[in-house]
């Protein structure tokens, strides 16, 4: 251990030969040399780790009994119980730790049968500083991934339901089935609302690919900077904060599907890398110059018409083709009425399985309202009064008086559409646009967040509309920057 020894750094910081509990992973080092120990766990505690030690792979296992750790450092020599054999033991039980050995008697052989064994892999004395503290970021970032692609597969178990006895719902079934075992590119396009993540979700799930986790990324609610992070990962040091190196959501999605969001809120400079790893599979992390490859089924969702951003020049015509492979449009509620009473009986027993009470019962009163009215906000609208009305009713009944208060007085609720909302004739796509804008705005009193959620797009997008139409910046009011 010299050569560690030499650049090991000062032990101000140990406290009975394990660092104190900070931001990093929890280490275990495993080794029968004390001086070895204590430069191994001086390294980690540096790194901003909680480093335990053990003298002896017996001594290991009795503090797995009442520990877990994220990553086990351990000698291969060692008297007694090698650090081979604690890798067997560690095998036939349950730790979720990355086992790492360190050797002074390497061999390709040895190797080998470590990570046959469920090692992740295997460090040579002498080494240095730089080169275990790497091994440690590399084994914490996969114990990250398999952490994330394990919850991202128990979510995906459930198959979603696609529920409705439309013509719309049949023909969106059918497209589905006929789609989804191909792996080719979707595009689905729809209002807020309409059930596009249901769809993907219903495409992975129908796809060769279903035995692999559906790896998801809200385009909206991340900045540029931090989006090109999430798609592809970064290295640690590659910017301020980055202080471990993260797996992006291409590398947790390989072998299996990624669904981009809101995909016309990506930044237009990150569009063109995006376009790069539709076109070749290929990508490199963020402060990265090695280049990784995937095999990864893209599914990306827009409430936006993508041909017209692509004409205003905020969506690249390039990528554009690239994702509508195969577009689906999703119809609004309000033109599959047909639908509310059956999606209204799932939503009711929904409630109710998650309230552990019988389901609530709709008067017939109350039925017709809600199959009257128009739901600017679509299936989620629909569920979000249901279960409001499951959740209040006090006697299990509920009554269309119960619900009128909770729907939109200015939204057409008769099937004669008398009250609605007249807009004028002869407007463009871009005047009716911003017409809905403003109404919306001055709607919420000039509150943007508000207004943005309500349009179903992100506030980055909104002010920048604002900005096109004349509008302050940073300000709720409605008067026009002069």
């Amino acid at each position: 251990m010299s050569t560690l020894a030499q650049h090991s750094r000062p032990a101000s910081s140990r406290t009975s030969g394990a660092c104190s509990a900070r931001s990093g992973g929890r280490i275990l080092i495993v080794d029968d040399h004390a001086d070895a120990r204590r430069s191994m766990a001086d390294i980690l505690a540096h790194a901003d780790h909680r480093v335990d030690c053990a003298a002896s792979a017996a001594e290991a296992l009795a503090r797995l009994d009442g520990e877990s750790y994220d990553v086990i450092v351990t000698d291969l020599n060692m008297p007694g119980m090698s650090g081979l054999e604690l890798i067997r033991h560690l095998e036939r039980r349950p730790h979720g730790a990355q086992v790492l050995m360190v050797t002074a008697y390497a061999s390709v052989a040895t190797a080998v049968e470590a990570i046959r064994h469920g090692a992740f892999d295997y460090i040579e004395k002498p080494f240095t500083v730089e080169q275990l503290e790497s091994l440690v970021d590399r084994a914490l970032e996969q114990g990250r991934m398999q952490d994330e692609r394990q919850q991202l597969a128990a979510a995906c178990s459930d198959t979603p339901a696609m529920i409705g006895i439309s013509a719309a719902m049949r023909a969106l079934r059918a497209k589905i089935a006929q789609v989804a075992p191909t792996g080719e590119t979707v595009l689905i396009c729809g209002e807020s609302g309409t059930g596009k993540e249901l769809v993907a979700r219903s495409i992975h799930q129908e796809s060769r690919r279903a035995a692999t986790p559906m790896v998801s990324l809200n385009c909206p609610v991340l900045s540029a900077h931090l989006m090109e992070s999430e798609l592809f990962g970064h290295e640690r040091g590659a910017f301020t904060g980055a202080d471990a190196p993260r797996t992006g959501r291409f590398e947790l999605a390989d072998g299996g599907t990624i669904l981009l969001d809101e995909v016309t809120e990506i930044d237009l400079g990150l569009q063109a890398k995006l376009l790069r790893v539709l076109q070749e599979r290929a990508f490199e992390k963020v402060g990265s110059s090695i280049t990784r490859e995937v095999d990864v089924r893209v599914l990306a969702t827009t409430n936006r018409d993508l041909l017209a951003e692509v004409d205003a020049g905020r969506f690249r015509r390039d990528l554009y083709y690239r994702l509508a492979v195969v577009p689906i449009v999703l119809v609004p509620l309000r033109e599959r009425s047909e639908d509310i009473p059956e999606l209204v009986r799932h939503f009711l027993a929904k409630a109710a399985e998650r309230l552990h009470r019988p389901p609530a019962v709709l008067d017939d009163s109350a039925m017709d309202l809600l199959v009257a009215y128009r739901w600017p906000g679509n299936v989620r609208e629909l569920e979000n009064i249901v279960t409001r009305a499951s959740v209040l009713s006090t006697t299990g009944r509920v009554s269309a008086d119960e619900l009128r208060p909770w729907l939109d007085a200015h939204v057409v609720a008769g099937p004669n559409t008398a009250g609605a909302t007249e807009l004028p004739t002869g407007l463009s796509m871009q005047e009716m646009e911003r017409k809905l804008i403003e109404a919306t705005l001055e709607r919420f009193g000039g509150h943007r967040a508000k207004t943005a959620e309500a349009l179903g797009i992100g506030i980055r997008t909104l002010s920048g509309k604002l900005r096109e139409y004349g509008y302050a910046p940073r300000t709720k009011s409605f008067a026009k920057a002069g």
